[in-house]
């Protein structure tokens, strides 16, 4: 008889209702630096700031908090931006020679990023003998003139077009050709080479009527639009890089291709000026660089600041990247570890004022932006509260810490400001500080803990849309390294030349790789973290919150336990420092625990109620207790076949041999497994076992789909003792009347092993337990079927949720958990969650996620999803990523399927790879090396940019009309738009194209959404819009 497993017909629609209200899927802001910027733009009025980047991508900045996202549908190269002052308007030049029109528009109190027109300029002769322009070659420089209504376009071919701003039109009868300009020169100057391409065009800040002109060859003239004449030729013969007409117009100064500038009277009565009167080499004599760009700025105080890129010896420093500042006798040679894209200061841009003054100097790097305080002796540097380079030193592991409290939080940041004192004398603040953040203060301050390849941990704060840096830990100082860390180099000399600084904190270089830090763990309620590192090294660490000079209690634990027959072939252990070292204010190691073999540690847990911490590497796993400075338990999990894992992870070599053994073994078992499968009914028999169950199959009623066939994985796989989790519990193991401490162990071949604790209880009263030693027993022992890798180890109380954190419960911090009912233990593997009973540990559920869904766990964590309709109904839901980039949710302890949303592109690997979730349904993973990408699970717990702009122009109607027409297209680029759209804007288009009606309408394009909201809802917060579109998801909406 043939047996049918059926689901329930329909679903419950009470369920569904409350999933709308838990659960619901946003990529909400990108944390961070912009991965490879192109190009840097500044608007004085609203004090707003714009990156572009090779992507097409395009980032305006405020105030903390105040951020917009735009991005380009060609995804080409942004070239330059310029913004049109005070109008919230900026216009991009891509390299593919096409400009576009952006705009900040309000609506309903908030502000989003629009593109509103964009123009394709011609690059080839137009052959249309109705048109009088010629042919435009590609765009070189850009400068919108004082008016604000239109826009200078210099060309390679050396003409000069003119811009309608408010049709992103060119304006027929006002072009200058080169020719017009030759007339103007002498015949001896114009027989020479041709001008060249236009390098760069200048506005005069009085009489926004004169534009300055620079070409290549080294001509500059000063063109009247009003007059249609050149007014004035300075005859260079250097070939030009830049150019800046100070203040007043009466100077002009141009730096050139062999590192010199020259400064030219702009006010002499001649209209012919033969020679500059100054022309210096700044780092001569000997052959020096291109300077790229040139400011000048005049202060009241007397003494004009001189600053440019570029300009270095070629023999001796032809590979730095440095920006100099001169101001009278001073000069200061930035030295950054990028590339300089650009830079601007910050000034006084009105008519009435006499003088720049100039405040700060932004310089944009490649992988950082530096701002320093002009005002201030000494050009400090001005802390970023955004911006900050996440990958300064390679990101190597990633921790979230949520509910921090407000103690430990005043202590960090107390410890941060003693890293980084400011002078008292400084009074500069950050510049960029344009539009209002509307968002509300968060409920609940987050940590996001990154640990780095030199060694470092790095304290964010991550409560809100801006990362701002809060500490950062340093482990290098403990050991003895052959190279000099980074933070100990010593300035430059008085008398060395050029006068060089060092600023900015990128250092991609690690002194040794063996100080990256592979996993963190925060304890918030004592202060405590642990740091483990790749050559096995653990560090317990103590928040204390002045200096001190002690030392660091050394101890080792051998995880092989003299098991004989393996060699360990890695790298060697660090050195530790000998004797007392100077510690300054933050945490403060107390004890270092070296693993043997030093391989990596892969998992880590420490439970400071009972003053234990727990490590694994590839050979097992061990406890130690750093009250009483003494190891508990040292257990080895290799299977006799793990060779690979004494290679180390330093060490890439791997036998041929032994690959195509076991490649040939897997063959060989796949082939005998097949054949004992093999069906022995004929044919016949199986036609009519088909007629019949067609006959016997209701039509209307939902099968439960066919599961994947899973091959059990073999013991004999390499590396099948890597611990890949630690969990502490106070749970149930040896009977159902005792509970105690329990450690559990998960490895990559499906083995769980259960360890009970014997700790000294503490006296009442009193946090700290007595002086006694911690005593481990084996308890249980699990070996998964499929002998998949144990992912994650979770016990649920007698209600279903998980164990509170150490000291919660003690503290009244958090529910108490159920003691009296039967407790459960959930074990995750990649291939599927199963929830056993305790004390017994037999099976009560479980789902075969690879089995249903052909992909694999990577990333779980539990979390609590509240209501947006009910505030006091929450769940606790387990949440999990899987290599396919897909989240699923699952209901806890049923385990049944709520939804599932497509993250993350499966062919970012290292994307996967860093993805943290939070206790609260949100999550972060890396989209670049410099980039944090936060998306949010949770309906109601978001962190998305809410902030408007004070824009005070006059909003043409016209332009209103036409920004209607193209909004429906606009929608593409509307703020916060996800990472993931961008790399699948092609696939996206299409539906961007169809029209805001479209998208709002009644019709099938509804089925988009997911999950579903309510046309009113649209139509009353058009903000959530934005938002739909991150959801979209080119397959069926979740189940």
């Amino acid at each position: 008889m043939m047996k049918f497993r059926f689901r329930r017909q329909g679903a419950d629609p009470q369920r569904e209702k409350l999933k709308q209200e838990l659960f619901a899927f946003h990529k909400t802001v990108e944390h961070g630096f912009p991965n490879q910027p192109s190009a840097l733009a500044f608007d004085p009025e609203l004090r707003i700031m714009a990156i572009g980047t090779r992507s097409g991508a395009v980032r305006i900045y405020g105030a903390p908090g105040v951020e917009f996202t735009g991005l380009h549908h060609n995804a080409a190269t942004v070239a330059q931006m310029h913004f049109l002052p005070g109008q919230g308007r900026l216009l991009t030049l891509l390299d593919d020679n096409s400009l576009h029109l952006w705009e900040i528009v309000p609506h309903n109190g908030c502000a989003h990023l629009e593109e509103m027109l964009s123009f394709q300029l011609p690059s080839r002769p137009v052959f249309d003998g109705a048109s009088t322009l010629p042919s435009l070659s590609r765009v070189t420089v850009v400068l919108l003139v004082a008016d604000g209504n239109r826009a200078a376009l210099g060309t390679e071919g050396g003409s000069v077009f003119f811009l309608n701003m408010d049709t992103l039109t060119l304006l027929e009868g006002q072009t200058l050709a080169p020719d017009e300009v030759l007339r103007s020169l002498p015949d001896d100057y114009r027989c020479g080479k041709a001008l060249g391409p236009v390098e760069s065009l200048q506005g005069h800040l009085q009489d926004p009527s004169k534009i300055l002109i620079g070409y290549s060859r080294g001509l500059l003239v000063i063109w009247s639009q009003t007059a249609h004449c050149v007014e004035r030729v300075f005859l260079g013969n250097q070939q030009l890089e830049s150019l800046c007409w100070e203040r007043s117009g009466s100077t002009v100064v141009s730096s050139h291709s062999d590192g010199s500038y020259a400064i030219w009277p702009a006010d002499s009565g001649s209209s012919l000026v033969l020679q500059p009167t100054a022309a210096t080499m700044p780092y001569g004599p000997f052959p020096c660089k291109a300077i790229n760009k040139i400011l000048w700025r005049n202060c009241e105080s007397g003494g004009h600041f001189i600053i440019f890129s570029g300009g270095m010896p070629r023999a001796s420093y032809g590979d730095r990247h440095c920006v100099s500042v001169l101001q009278a006798e001073t000069l200061v040679t930035l030295d950054f570890t990028s590339r300089v894209i650009d830079f601007f200061t910050v000034h006084s841009t009105l008519l009435e004022d006499e003088f720049d003054d100039p405040q700060a100097l932004a310089v944009l790097l490649e992988e950082e932006l530096v701002v320093l305080d002009l005002q201030t002796p000494g050009w400090p540097a001005v802390p970023a509260p955004y911006l900050a380079p996440l990958h300064s030193s390679a990101i190597t592991c990633s921790a979230h810490v949520a509910n921090v409290p407000a103690k430990l939080w005043a202590r960090l940041v107390s410890s941060g400001e003693q890293q980084s004192p400011q002078p008292t004398s400084s009074t500069s603040s950050w510049p960029i500080t344009g539009g209002q953040n509307l968002a509300q203060e968060p409920s609940q301050r987050g940590l996001l803990l990154t640990g780095h390849e030199d060694g470092t941990v790095r304290f964010w704060d991550a409560s809100g849309v801006a990362l701002r840096p809060l500490y950062k830990l340093s482990t290098a100082a403990l050991f003895q390294t052959d190279c000099e860390h980074a933070d100990s180099l010593a300035q430059a000399a008085e008398d060395d030349w050029p006068p060089f600084r060092k600023v900015g904190c990128f250092d991609p270089y690690s002194d040794d790789p063996r100080l990256g830090v592979q996993k963190v763990a925060l304890c918030k309620y004592t202060a405590r973290m642990v740091v483990a590192g790749t050559a096995g090294q653990v560090l317990v660490l103590e928040l204390s919150d002045v200096p001190a000079e002690q030392a660091v209690s050394v101890a080792s634990m051998d995880l092989l336990q003299d098991r004989e027959g393996f060699t360990w072939k890695g790298h060697d252990q660090l050195s530790p420092s000998t004797g007392p070292l100077p510690w300054p204010a933050g945490f403060q190691p107390q004890v270092l625990v070296q693993c043997l073999p030093p391989a990596a540690i892969t998992a880590v847990t420490l439970h400071t109620e009972w003053g234990l911490v727990a490590f694994g590497t590839s050979h097992g796993f061990g406890v130690f207790d750093y009250q009483r400075k003494s190891p508990v338990l040292a257990r080895c999990t290799l299977h006799p076949n793990d060779s690979l894992a004494m290679e180390g992870p330093l060490s890439r070599v791997k036998s041929l041999k032994k690959s195509l053994r076991q490649s040939f073994r897997r063959i060989r078992k796949s082939r005998v497994s097949g054949k004992k499968r093999a069906v022995n009914a004929s044919s016949k028999l199986q036609e009519a076992n088909a007629q019949l169950a067609e006959q016997a199959y209701p039509h209307d009623v939902e099968v439960t789909p066919v599961q994947r066939r899973i091959e059990p994985r073999s013991a004999d796989d390499s590396l099948s003792g890597v611990v890949r989790c630690l969990y502490f519990a106070d749970t149930f193991l040896r009977d159902a009347v005792h509970h105690g401490p329990t450690l559990w162990a998960g490895t990559n071949s499906g083995s769980v092993f259960a360890y009970a604790l014997e700790v000294p209880a503490a006296a009442t009263g009193s946090e700290k337990r007595p002086e006694q030693a911690v005593e481990a027993v084996l308890g249980k022992e699990v070996q998964l079927m499929h002998r998949a890798p144990v992912v994650a180890v979770t016990v649920l109380d007698g209600r279903g949720r998980p164990l509170p954190e150490p000291y919660e419960a003690s503290r009244d911090l958090a529910q108490a958990p159920d003691m009296q009912g039967g407790h459960a233990v959930l074990i995750a593997s990649e291939e599927q969650f199963k929830v056993f009973t305790l004390p017994k540990v037999s099976a009560k559920t479980k789902f075969k996620l690879t089995a249903h869904e052909g992909c694999r766990v990577r990333k779980v964590a539990l979390a609590t999803f509240a209501s947006v309709a009910c505030e006091d109904y929450a769940e606790t839901c387990l949440a999990c990523l899987t290599n396919l980039g897909d989240v699923h949710v699952f209901s806890v302890p049923g385990l049944r399927p709520q939804v599932h949303y497509s993250c993350i592109r499966k062919e970012d690997i290292s994307g996967i790879a860093s993805c943290v979730f939070t206790r609260h349904g949100q999550g972060f993973y890396l989209i670049s090396p410099s980039e944090f990408e936060r998306f949010s699970l949770s309906a109601r717990n978001i962190t998305e940019p809410l902030c408007s702009l004070d824009i005070r122009w006059p909003r043409d109607t016209t332009c209103d009309r036409h920004s209607g027409a193209v909004r429906g297209h606009a929608l593409a680029h509307l703020h916060g738009l996800s990472h993931q759209c961008r790399h699948h804007a092609g696939h996206y288009r299409g539906r961007y194209n169809g029209g805001c009606e479209r998208f709002l309408g009644e019709g099938p394009d509804r089925r988009t959404l997911s999950p579903p909201v309510p046309p009113q809802a649209l139509q009353r917060n058009p903000r959530r819009i934005c938002g739909m579109w991150r959801k979209m998801r080119p397959t069926p909406a979740p189940f």
